[in-house]
């Protein structure tokens, strides 16, 4: 308690009294009706994450509900689940209207329980999405802000007299949006939004906003979800002569979300969405009392350069540790291909931003932000060799931190045109990431569960063998890695008490010779060995 009172004094000075007492009283209440599992506070640390939209994936929680057995024997223990919470969808549901309540479209809050108790007798977490830095301008909040200078909600978010303020805070969706004020006819002046229009930020500089949000973290808690990705956290305050991103004080509110939320029950995951190099994601970390875990932007992108260049150094030189500085002992990485976004190119120079789009983006149609990134699945980035693709998911599942598996990516999938379109039309917005965002192919799951021979089913069956084998080895996949970057491979080894591990990944389109074995162009080998 003490700690939360000093962190919420350091971001409101004496402003913010009313509001700590009430969050007192509160966190009281929910400490006196969940359990302190110490015991299962680190399941984080080896996971197999599915990153999966509910509707694409079964359309509702109950049909979602029947493929739990598929996820359980594809190898997965976490799901993360994108937006669910009510939403106008102008932003696939990060335009939230309502974080109480799941869309209906979806089921019930009950039919989410249900979900959430079923996936945890299968084994598998979960982890949603709740965008913390905006809402929807469908949102109660903001639809009583903009109605009045003297509304009840109108300090929930931020205005001015004129669009100049912040000038220094970069357009996210450059091509998309022109501005990050948009005009409000009812007040006569402008609110700030980051991202679309339709999402006005949040004004964390009043107590009252960050009081609301901890109530609503604190709610899905006790209804049993395993964790959150903080949707956004490096933009959440703002001040005037910066350019409003990762401040110190969006730090501190990432640390009195942790603060809370551990006070009720350890355990609860705090994952970071933070586009930048290592050193400066590992802030979010804190010092382990911040998030638990955060996103490997870089590894994503050095994944698909080493293929690109034949060059393991790609990969093994950001594990340097000038490059990937050290994390808390019990926080994760979470290393993905693909997500539910591009590929993203904002963290890379000019030179490789180019180098990448000339191996990549094979379609202009694919082209997002004006070069920031590319819209396509992992199959189409590899122009459907297969051999590409496991060779990029053996190099997730074999270096340290948890591999995250985009639903589709598993059988194959490929960019639906048909669905971005449709989507273009509905929101108004050109955003080609709807590209990736298509309905979970039956028709090829079908084929492949029947056992047909095909190059999906081939991608498939090497992401189950390797996600099952991270599960039956769990103390060996939470050892520290070796790498070794020898001609066009990356060999990875793993050592723990008397079991061995050795892969080798050769990202080149000719044979290799290492250690005696020839490998064949762009093999994975996976060796496990007793010694």
């Amino acid at each position: 308690m003490e700690s939360i009172r000093k962190l919420w004094q350091q971001l409101y000075d004496e402003n913010g009294e009313n509001e700590l007492l009430l969050l007192m009283t509160v966190l009281e209440k929910y400490k006196n009706t969940k359990s302190n599992s110490v015991k299962e506070s680190l399941w984080y640390k080896n996971s197999v994450v599915y990153s999966v939209y509910i509707e694409r994936f079964g359309g509702t929680f109950k049909a979602a509900q029947e493929k739990l057995s598929y996820l359980k024997e594809l190898g997965v223990t976490a799901l993360w689940i994108l937006p669910v919470l009510s939403s106008p969808m102008r932003d696939q549901g990060f335009d939230i209207s309502d974080y109480y309540n799941v869309r209906s479209n979806l089921g019930t809050n009950e039919d989410f329980f249900d979900f959430i108790h079923q996936a945890h007798i299968n084994g598998i977490r979960v982890v949603f999405d709740i965008a913390i830095n905006h809402t929807s301008s469908s949102h109660e909040w903001f639809t009583n802000a903009r109605k009045s200078k003297e509304a009840k909600y109108r300090d929930y978010y931020i205005w001015n007299d004129t669009p100049d303020k912040y000038a220094r805070a970069g357009i996210v969706f450059e091509g998309i949006m022109k501005s990050n004020w948009e005009y409000n006819d009812q007040t006569s002046d402008y609110y700030f939004h980051r991202f679309y229009d339709s999402q006005p930020d949040l004004n964390y500089s009043n107590p009252r906003v960050l009081l609301e949000m901890l109530n609503i973290l604190l709610f899905w808690q006790s209804k049993n979800i395993d964790g959150f990705r903080m949707d956004a956290a490096p933009y959440l305050f703002k001040q005037e002569g910066t350019d409003c991103y990762g401040l110190e004080k969006s730090h501190y509110i990432l640390k009195i979300f942790r603060a809370c939320l551990d006070y009720v029950s350890e355990g609860t995951v705090l994952l970071a969405e933070a586009n930048e190099k290592p050193a400066k994601v590992v802030k979010y970390f804190g010092n382990d009392d911040e998030c638990h875990c955060a996103y490997n932007f870089p590894l994503m992108t050095g994944i698909f350069s080493a293929i690109a260049k034949a060059d393991p150094k790609e990969i093994s030189e950001l594990f340097n540790p000038a490059v990937m500085p050290e994390i808390p002992s019990s926080c994760q990485w979470f290393n993905f291909l693909r997500c539910h976004d591009e590929l993203s190119l904002e963290a890379v120079g000019e030179e490789e931003k180019r180098n990448l789009g000339r191996v990549y983006l094979l379609d202009e149609r694919w082209n997002f932000r004006k070069g920031a990134g590319i819209s396509a699945r992992t199959y189409d980035l590899f122009h459907n060799d297969y051999r590409k693709v496991i060779l990029a998911f053996s190099v997730l599942f074999s270096l340290d931190g948890n591999p995250v598996v985009y639903y589709g990516d598993e059988i194959g999938m490929k960019n639906d045109y048909e669905f971005y379109e449709t989507i273009k039309k509905e929101t108004g917005y050109d955003d080609t990431r709807y590209l990736v965002r298509g309905y979970f192919d039956e028709h090829l799951a079908q084929k492949i569960s029947e056992g047909r021979d095909c190059s999906e089913k081939r991608i498939y069956d090497f992401i189950k063998y390797t996600a099952n084998l991270r599960s039956c080895f769990r103390e060996l996949f939470l050892s520290a890695p070796e790498l070794f970057s020898i001609m066009s491979v990356l060999k990875v080894k793993r050592r723990k008490f008397s079991k061995q591990l050795i892969v080798y990944n050769n990202l080149s389109a000719q044979p290799a010779e290492v250690d005696g074995m020839k490998l064949e162009p762009y093999e994975a080998r996976w060796i496990i060995s007793y010694c």
